[in-house]
């Protein structure tokens, strides 16, 4: 099973959309709690939606239970906490809500999980891919 990941910050459509054409990738998983904002340009929810399927032939879905909580964004953005804070509350909010349970392994497999974030080292799509590794263990992730 492979989980694929990418941010669309930081990168214009060209980019963005380039490396969504992989092959293996069946569908866009946006995992963002908000995803209609005009900050998100091209990424608002349903322009995603639109330009998946007409530019890289694949589904788009939002999985809004792969999110952080609105309060957990507002105290690591606004409140500037710490990334160890975040990521603690996040792995135990999807521990608490048993992802691994709840969302279907065919739905993401060969998905890509969709954030804001441009790297993935301090993202939640991160976290929740690995979240994923380590309790379906045969999981291989690939960050675009």
């Amino acid at each position: 099973m492979k989980i694929f990941t990418i941010g669309f910050t930081k990168k214009p459509a060209e980019e963005f959309f380039t490396r969504l054409r992989n092959p293996e990738i069946r569908r866009l998983i946006d995992v963002r709690l908000n995803n209609v904002s005009q900050l998100a340009g091209f990424a608002k929810k349903d322009d995603l939606r639109f330009f998946a399927k007409a530019i890289c032939g694949i589904e788009y879905i939002h999985l809004p239970s792969l999110a952080p909580t609105q309060a957990m964004l507002d105290s690591y953005k606004k409140m500037r906490g710490s990334w160890s804070d975040y990521e603690k509350e996040f792995l135990d909010l999807m521990k608490q809500r048993q992802i691994e349970l709840t969302v279907s392994r065919e739905q993401l497999d060969n998905g890509c999980l969709l954030c804001s974030e441009d790297k993935p080292e301090h993202c939640h799509r991160r976290l929740v891919a690995d979240y994923l590794r380590d309790k379906w263990h045969d999981v291989n992730v690939v960050h675009l």
